[in-house]
C-alpha cells in the first residue's frame, strides 16, 4: 500500500472460504489495512488474518439478513477514507460479480477517494470445482452463465430462461436457495429436459461443504427432504453428471474436518499449511500470545556476561526468537556466543535456531522439560553454568533435573490469554461446527477455556502436544488424544489417527 496522509479504499474479493483460494495480492493488502469492513460470507480463516491492529467493522449481508444496508455500507467506506485512513472493503468471492462492488465504487468515485479493486476468486468455478464437478467440459457444454437467483422483494425475475435454456450452457444460479423453486420452474416452463442434472451445493470449499444432486423437476423436492442451508449456489448442466466420478476433497485424509488451532499465531502457519495439505479446514485462533518482557535488568546483565556461561537454553520457539532480538538490540551478534553449547526442549525449537545458523549440540529424546533437565544435568560438566531464558510461567521440571547445577533462569516473556475476533467459541461448540481443537501446552487450553466461558466443554475433542497438555484438557472435562512424540509432526499424525478412529466407531 502506498504511504499517503489521503485515506484509500480498496475493494477485495476474499474468495469462497477457503483461505487458501485468497489472492496475494489480497493478503498483501489486509496485511497493511487500518480499518476493514467484511461481510458474513468472508471465510473464519481470512478473518484471522486481519491484523489485529486494524478496526473491524461487520456488516454482514446474508439470506435478507443485513447488519448495515448497502447504502450507509458505502458511505461508511467514504468517511472512513476520509479520516486519512487505509479501508480494505473486504467481500466473499468477487467484489464485482454480484458484490455491489459498482455501486460502493460509484460512491467513491462521487466523493472523490482514491481505490483500488482486488479481484477474488468466485464461489461460481470454486465451489463446483471442490464438488469435482467442473463448469465446462468439451464433451458436454462449451459456455458458462452466471446469474444471480436473488430478486428484490415483491418484483418478478428479470431473467431470459427462455435465452438460457437455449445455450445448452451450464448454468450456476448465486444467492438462489430461497428462490430455488422459482428458478427450476422457470427453467422448465423454457423447455429445459425435466431430466437435467442439477446440483445444490451448500457451504462449498468448506469443511462441512455438501451437495444434493437431483435432476431440474426433482431438485425442489429434494431438497426439501435433505434440508438445506446458506450460503448455496445452484448448478444446472450435464457436468454435474460428474460430481461422484471426479470428486477429490473428500478423499483427502484430513477432508470434512475442520480443525482448530490454538497455539500462538506466528508459529500457527507452518502447522496450518500441513494440516490444510491434508485437507482440513483449519482455523487459525491463537488462545494465548507472548510479550515480551520490557527493561529486562537480568537479562541485560546476562548477555553482558555470556562468556561466563557453558550453556544457553531454549524450551520454546518464541525464546529463540526473544533472545536473539535481545542480543540484537545491545548489539550483539553470535560471535558473543563463543564456545557457549546449545540445548533445546525440541525440534520446533531446533528449526528457530537453525534459521540463526546454529545447531542445538543437546535436544532430548523425549521432549519435555523433565528429560531436557536430565539430558543437561548428564551432559554438564562440574563447574558448567547454564543460562535459561523462557517463559515467566516456565514449569518447575527443567529446574528441579538442574538443582545440582548453577543456573540462571531468567524470565524473558510472558504467555497472556488471546481473545479471538474470528471466533464465537460457545457457538462454536453449541453448533458443532469444530470437529478437533489442537493445543501445543497447558497453556493453550486454560486460553481456550477462557476464550469458550459459558460452553460445554465436553464437546471438545482435544488433540494435545504432551502429557501435560493432555492432563489440562482433562481437568476440563474434554475428551483427549496425545501425540507419540513432543513435536508437530506427531501432534498431526494425532490428529490423523483420532478421525480415522471416529470414522470406524
Amino acid at each position: 500500500m502506498e504511504n499517503q496522509r489521503q485515506g484509500k479504499v480498496w475493494l477485495v474479493g476474499a474468495g469462497p472460504s477457503d483461505p487458501g483460494l485468497f489472492t496475494l495480492k489480497g493478503k498483501q493488502v489486509l496485511e497493511q489495512a487500518e480499518v476493514v469492513v467484511y461481510d458474513a460470507l468472508v471465510g473464519q480463516g481470512i478473518l484471522s488474518m486481519i491484523p489485529e491492529t486494524a478496526r473491524q467493522i461487520n456488516v454482514g449481508k446474508r439470506s435478507s439478513h443485513h447488519t448495515m444496508p448497502q447504502e450507509q455500507i458505502s458511505k461508511l467506506l467514504v468517511q472512513e477514507a476520509l479520516q486519512g485512513r487505509k479501508v480494505v472493503r473486504l467481500k466473499g468471492g468477487d467484489p464485482f460479480l454480484f458484490g455491489r462492488g459498482g455501486e460502493e465504487a460509484e460512491e467513491l468515485v462521487k466523493h472523490g477517494i482514491p481505490f483500488e479493486i482486488v479481484p477474488g476468486i468466485t464461489s461460481a468455478i470454486s465451489v463446483p470445482a471442490y464438488q469435482g464437478i467442473p463448469v465446462t467440459h468439451r464433451d458436454m457444454c462449451s459456455s458458462l452463465h452466471i446469474i444471480t437467483g436473488h430478486k428484490r422483494a415483491g418484483m418478478d425475475y428479470d431473467i431470459d430462461f427462455d435465452a438460457l435454456v437455449r445455450t445448452g450452457g451450464t448454468l450456476v444460479f448465486l444467492m438462489g436457495v430461497t428462490a430455488l423453486g422459482d428458478i427450476c420452474r422457470g427453467l422448465l416452463e423454457a423447455g429445459m429436459d425435466p431430466q437435467m442434472p442439477t446440483a445444490l451445493l451448500i457451504r462449498g470449499t468448506t469443511a462441512h461443504q455438501r451437495r444434493i444432486t437431483a435432476t431440474v423437476s426433482t431438485l425442489e423436492e429434494e431438497v426439501k427432504k435433505q434440508g438445506a442451508q446458506t450460503p448455496a449456489i445452484i448448478v444446472v448442466g450435464k457436468v454435474c453428471e460428474l460430481a461422484e466420478e471426479f470428486s477429490w476433497y473428500e478423499k483427502l485424509p484430513l477432508g470434512g474436518v475442520k480443525v482448530a488451532l490454538t497455539r500462538p499465531g506466528e508459529m500457527a502457519v507452518r502447522t496450518a499449511a500441513k494440516l490444510r495439505a491434508l485437507g482440513a479446514e483449519v482455523m487459525e485462533c491463537p488462545a494465548i500470545r507472548t510479550v515480551k518482557r520490557e527493561n529486562n535488568v537480568r537479562l541485560i546483565r546476562a548477555l553482558e556476561n555470556l562468556g561466563s556461561y557453558q550453556w544457553l537454553v531454549f524450551t520454546s520457539p518464541a525464546g529463540v526468537r526473544i533472545f536473539f532480538e535481545e542480543m540484537k538490540a545491545v548489539r550483539l551478534d553470535v560471535r558473543a556466543l563463543g564456545q557457549i553449547r546449545i540445548a533445546v526442549i525440541g525440534r520446533g525449537s531446533a528449526r528457530e535456531l537453525e534459521k540463526r545458523g546454529l545447531y542445538p549440540d543437546l535436544v532430548p529424546e523425549i521432549f519435555d522439560g523433565a528429560h531436557l533437565g536430565e539430558a543437561l544435568a548428564a551432559a554438564a560438566r562440574p563447574g558448567d553454568r547454564i543460562l535459561i531464558p523462557r517463559a515467566a510461567a516456565g514449569g518447575r521440571e527443567l529446574i528441579q533435573a538442574l538443582a545440582e547445577i548453577e543456573t540462571d533462569d531468567i524470565p524473558l516473556y510472558d504467555t497472556v490469554f488471546a481473545e479471538s475476533s474470528s471466533a464465537d467459541w460457545k457457538k462454536e461448540l453449541e453448533s458443532g461446527e469444530t470437529d478437533y481443537v489442537m493445543f501445543t501446552s497447558s497453556s493453550t487450553v486454560r486460553g481456550f477455556a477462557q476464550a469458550a466461558a459459558g460452553a460445554d466443554l465436553t464437546a471438545v475433542k482435544a488433540i494435545c502436544i504432551g502429557a501435560q497438555t493432555r492432563q489440562t484438557a482433562d481437568e476440563f472435562g474434554m475428551r483427549t488424544w496425545m501425540a507419540e512424540a513432543a513435536d508437530e509432526d506427531s501432534l498431526i499424525q494425532c490428529l490423523v489417527k483420532a478421525h480415522k478412529e471416529e470414522q470406524g466407531s
